[in-house]
């Protein structure tokens, strides 16, 4: 029985693998609460407003700013991304298990103000794999890809700041690690609450 909850921050650079990671976490683990981040990013084909995103305009994000509403926020490739703190504080009241898809702004963020929260990078295999994987999406024009790319060698030198590091070489092999981080952090967090 879970006593507290647990929150799991999974970052990588943008193709590394943190999303689809996540939804194969969520479609074994149906008691898995997902963080839906408020973003000002147009959405994209096959994402839904509430599900995938929460899609506000600019304006809006910044008022939210203002008024202390994030738990984390960060502008990234250019768009505001953010994680409300009443979902956070929620997750925790209720002893959830939450996974949160953040860039390393944001999982550093949440590290800080949730100090018990875990935090799981997802390194690709090599940057060469990394732009296959930006390039196969068909979402993004080369710029785009080229921003990506930059910005992915510098996120990437992060990772010593987090609790663990998967590299995401085998997709099912990269999910399973992070489950078994999960159950370890789970029998960890029950033998702190359970008196010796």
């Amino acid at each position: 029985m879970i006593r507290k909850g647990l929150l799991v921050v999974i970052s990588s650079p943008s193709g590394g693998g943190k999303t689809t990671i996540c939804e194969r976490l969520r479609r074994q683990n149906v008691s898995y609460r997902y963080s839906v981040s408020v973003t000002t990013r147009p959405s994209r084909k096959g994402e839904a407003d509430g599900q995938h995103y929460n899609f506000v305009s600019p304006e809006e994000f910044r008022r939210r700013v203002r008024e202390r509403e994030f738990a984390e926020w960060a502008q990234v490739h250019g768009y505001y991304y953010g994680t409300l703190k009443k979902y956070v504080d929620n997750i925790l009241y209720e002893r959830q298990i939450a996974l949160f898809d953040l860039d390393v702004q944001g999982g550093l963020q949440i590290k800080k103000a949730y100090p018990q929260s875990v935090l799981v990078f997802v390194l690709p295999p090599n940057i060469e794999v990394l732009e296959r994987r930006l390039r196969g999406r068909k979402t993004d024009d080369e710029e785009i890809i080229r921003t990506r790319l930059e910005n992915a060698r510098a996120e990437m030198e992060y990772w010593p700041q987090y609790d663990y590091v998967v590299v995401n070489d085998k997709l099912d092999s990269a999910v399973s690690q992070v489950q078994a981080i999960i159950e370890a952090e789970l029998c960890r967090v029950s033998r702190i609450e359970t008196p010796g």
